[in-house]
């Protein structure tokens, strides 16, 4: 009986060795989605960019984040799709204006959650006088993978390089 009973004590230890040892095991690692989160990114920029030359300003609108903030050169940040709406709705309402967005670079994470894209732009349009205004600037957008698998633009900042 003692020898069943020493037996069964050094299986258990046995199995309960083995559950740590299992536990310890490394975890393994999700796979790596970058280049096809990148390539969903390029997609959404080129077709917001298409929406920008349309001067379309509900398409335009439709690639931020609910939550997202645009930071504009010399005014306060906006956040809210009425913030957004009136600014952008400006913007496009400039007369003859045309914009030149080129998308030069982007990198995703590997977490697979936020990515950012660089670039630069010419805008031309003209002001209340009607001279004609020519602007070139660069841009950084931060993605932010949605709960949906959707890339959406959640920080959208930009400047002149005048």
């Amino acid at each position: 009986m003692n020898r069943v009973y020493s037996t069964a004590r050094s299986l258990a230890v046995v199995a309960i060795l083995t559950s740590f040892a299992a536990c310890a095991q490394e975890p393994v690692a999700p796979p790596d989605t970058r280049p096809a989160d990148e390539a969903a990114i390029r997609a959404a920029a080129t077709d917001w960019v298409k929406a920008a030359e349309a001067k379309d300003v509900e398409k335009f609108l439709s690639f931020y984040a609910d939550d997202a903030t645009v930071y504009p050169p010399g005014a306060p940040a906006m956040s809210g799709a009425e913030a957004r709406r009136k600014f952008w709705t400006g913007v496009f309402s400039l007369p003859e204006i045309q914009a030149k967005i080129k998308p030069e670079r982007i990198e995703a994470a590997k977490s697979g959650d936020i990515a950012y894209e660089l670039g630069a732009f010419e805008e031309s349009f003209k002001d209340p006088k009607g001279k004609p205004v020519n602007i070139s600037g660069k841009y950084v957008v931060v993605w932010k993978k949605q709960g949906n698998g959707q890339w959406k633009a959640y920080a959208d900042i930009f400047n002149t390089n005048q």
